[in-house]
């Protein structure tokens, strides 16, 4: 049987915490049950962390909303244990193409080469990323999904945070070690503790419709500057599931926005850019003012904040919803050791220190895109339809288009977890950057290399096909340490190496591209996070070194 999620409806249950006498005291409260709050809820249940997630509503998004979710955010997911899920439901895509009036000036590709087990991008509805995250978060015995309870009062205080939550039964109380914000762009909580988000907003206007069609149109993301169906302005066109395509109408500065929702003003779009006689049906309208802005900081006290409570970024280039997907990656690790005393609260503020770093990233992307997609003047125009026009033959000109330059993981360079390298490496694996990922052999079946790590620190030590008994017991050190150290040998292609005592998991480099993305040779090492960051390599394993970077990797040096 086929869920439709846009008609599901969660029960509001009484909680027991309505019944005590004095407010339930919570390690951790997330408020807003969106794609960041059921990442995060989710990251901390399966670490151990009891989790209780409040929502003012009792439904999933209405319309497709965010629907580009990176490869990154898909990773992320698949550690998670929901990724594979949201795969194969959603629409897979590597290629985009980049139209100047009547004219296809050129292609690009994301992902151009093979070995990575998830796409550039899948597009999937909203509604079916919340769905799917909502049942894997109601499997979990220590995660709590409490429907139409909204969060009406917060007030810090030194142990905590107190909350007054409303229901349809009234009003509770209930306290939290610590709040995570998950609560949207124009985030309540930010407004109850007195803080604002500052940025800049953008005249223009675009009108978003879910048309529901057959079409034979390939996978891809068609963007128009200046279509002879469209004139002056821009559309971009992107496939979901469901035979559902999603159309971005620029409409200009002075386009009255519910005007434009009207079905007589969008039909004739549509049909303007697919033909009269097209057959379909608008399954979704809205009408959007791009906007970029944050928070000054994302940590306040005991209240972190999340995904658009945080920051807001313009949608063209799928910034949004995989930014928020990264900030509770990077959030849940750190809360974690946190609550279990393991590191000192002074780890929560490198959650601001580096996912800010990544918002400031994101909003000069998403200014840039704006920028040349939508110019100001007449200047600005003819610069932009120059540089077009350039770009079908030169691939300079190419590198100054910018119809969203689409999202990815920021290398976080200046991180103060970060240990510098002390030896030369090449290649993009440097401290702070997300790990690669890349096909191995884990005890004869064929794997990927990021199953194997996550979730604690590994240490991913490349052999040369052996191990000797010091590196042995130098693991099983480092794995009965305050902060325990899981190990991945990294044999050769086509050397196989039996899992070494300890927990120590060995995987073969079937095709060589872990050396290759990794630019490691025999005895090369690398420090990895709980998420999947580097934070230390090295040409050769040295057992202090290691605990000197964990410890600077955990505030606890």
């Amino acid at each position: 049987m086929t869920t439709d999620y846009q008609k599901v409806e969660f029960p509001y249950v009484r909680s027991q915490d309505q019944d005590a006498r004095e407010p339930v005291d919570h390690p951790v409260v997330v408020v807003g049950a969106g794609p960041i709050g059921l990442t995060a809820a989710i990251d901390l249940a399966q670490q151990g962390v009891p989790v209780v997630v409040l929502d003012d509503d009792n439904k999933l998004s209405s319309g497709s909303r965010a629907i580009c979710f990176a490869k990154r955010t898909l990773e992320i997911w698949d550690r998670l244990g929901c990724g594979e899920r949201m795969v194969q439901k959603g629409v897979s895509w590597n290629v985009g193409k980049v139209y100047f009036r009547d004219e296809l000036v050129y292609s690009f590709n994301l992902l151009p080469e093979s070995g990575y087990r998830r796409p550039a991008f899948i597009n999937l509805q909203q509604y079916y990323c919340e769905g799917y995250l909502c049942e894997h978060a109601q499997a979990l015995a220590n995660l709590e999904l409490r429907w139409k309870s909204k969060v009406v009062g917060v007030e810090g205080q030194g142990d905590g945070v107190a909350l007054r939550v409303e229901t349809p039964e009234g009003p509770y109380r209930l306290h939290a070690d610590y709040v995570i914000a998950c609560d949207g762009a124009r985030s309540p909580i930010r407004g109850m503790i007195g803080q604002e988000s500052i940025g800049r907003s953008f005249r223009d206007r675009f009108l978003i419709a879910d048309v529901k069609m057959q079409a034979g149109f390939p996978p891809e993301r068609w963007f128009w500057f200046d279509p002879p169906f469209h004139r002056n302005q821009s559309v971009l066109l992107h496939r979901q599931p469901d035979d559902v395509w999603r159309i971005d109408f620029q409409l200009g500065a002075d386009a009255d926005p519910e005007e434009e929702k009207k079905p007589e003003r969008v039909i004739p779009r549509i049909q303007a850019l697919l033909g009269r006689d097209a057959q379909f049906e608008i399954e979704w309208v809205s009408v959007y003012t791009f906007s970029c802005s944050r928070m000054d900081k994302f940590r306040q006290g005991r209240i972190l904040f999340a995904g658009d409570a945080a920051h807001c970024v313009s949608p063209f280039g799928a910034r949004g919803a995989n930014s928020g997907v990264q900030d509770a990656e990077n959030l849940a690790w750190k809360l974690k050791l946190v609550l279990a005393r393991k590191a000192p609260d002074a780890l929560l503020d490198t959650y601001d220190d580096e996912r800010g770093y990544a918002a400031n990233e994101n909003i000069q992307c998403s200014t840039r895109a704006t920028d040349f997609i939508t110019p100001k003047n007449n200047v600005s125009r003819m610069f932009r339809d120059a540089t077009l026009k350039l770009s079908k033959d030169h691939a300079f000109a190419r590198r100054l288009v910018n119809s969203g330059r689409l999202s990815l993981p920021a290398t976080l360079h200046d991180s103060p977890l970060n240990t510098p390298d002390c030896d030369t490496f090449s290649g993009e694996m440097a401290p702070g950057a997300p790990a690669a990922d890349g096909p191995v052999m884990v005890r004869g079946d064929a794997g990927w290399f990021l199953a194997q790590i996550g979730g604690d620190f590994n240490g991913v030590y490349f052999s040369d096909g052996t191990l000797s008994g010091d590196i042995h017991r130098s693991f099983a050190s480092l794995s009965r340490g305050a902060i325990p150290l899981t190990a991945i040998v990294v044999a050769p292609k086509g050397i196989s190496l039996p899992d070494s005592p300890g927990g120590t998991t060995v995987v073969e480099d079937s095709e060589g591209l872990l050396r290759q993305r990794y630019d490691a040779r025999a005895g090369t090492f690398y420090l990895m996070r709980p998420d999947q960051h580097v934070c230390a390599r090295w040409r050769r394993f040295d057992v202090d070194a290691t605990r000197a970077a964990l410890a600077r990797a955990t505030c606890t040096g």
